[in-house]
């Protein structure tokens, strides 16, 4: 598995305390919001703070956020864009 999507997949649980799931619960493509893990706004806020604090990005458009915040596999796409330091 790849490394980004397993980090971003706990640090998610972590970050939004997600206590019945579990990190591998969560499909690389499943959705975050509606009708996969079912996340609200309040929690695509603390995705935004996961971004900054984990890997230094600021979403700049927030347009941007539906399409960058719709699966974990689309965050690790957007991470692996933006980041300055690529691991």
């Amino acid at each position: 598995m790849d490394t980004l999507l397993a980090d971003l997949k706990k640090q998610i649980v972590e970050q939004l305390n997600l206590q019945d799931i579990k990190p591998e619960d969560i499909g690389d493509d499943q959705p975050l919001f509606v009708e996969g893990l079912g996340l609200d706004s309040i929690d695509a806020l603390e995705l935004i703070v996961l971004l900054q604090q984990h890997y230094k990005i600021k979403l700049t458009n927030a347009d941007e956020g539906p399409k960058v915040f719709y699966s974990v596999k689309t965050m690790a796409n957007y991470i692996r864009a933006h980041r300055q330091n690529p691991v």
